[in-house]
């Protein structure tokens, strides 16, 4: 899987999620108690926007029907989601954020 430069690290703001586009995947990715997460960004219940949720912690809330995501490993907390989002690597280098994405589209991207 490739690192790709995603958005840099002055552009993030703590506990608010950043929407990525690449590759044809789409991301979200968040400044959470100093360190940088990136899960897909699709809700694995209703496909809503998680990088529009509320950050609580190192866990976001979907904006639509409540779900909880840990933002360390894309995990389902609560209902109504069951499944867990795809979690991605992510480092930072100097002021640049990348993350490591599949190289092709995948179904849960």
């Amino acid at each position: 899987m490739p690192w790709v430069e995603v958005v840099n690290l002055a552009d993030l703001r703590e506990g608010e999620g950043h929407k990525i586009c690449h590759g044809g995947h789409v991301a979200a990715v968040f400044l959470a108690e100093g360190d940088v997460y990136a899960l897909g960004d699709r809700c694995s219940h209703a496909e809503a926007s998680l990088s529009e949720g509320e950050v609580f912690g190192t866990e976001v809330e979907c904006p639509l029907h409540g779900a909880v995501f840990d933002l360390t490993n894309g995990e389902a907390l609560t209902f109504p989601a069951v499944r867990p989002v795809p979690s991605y690597p992510t480092r930072v280098e100097g002021e640049r954020v990348l993350v490591e994405l599949p190289d092709s589209r995948t179904e849960d991207s």
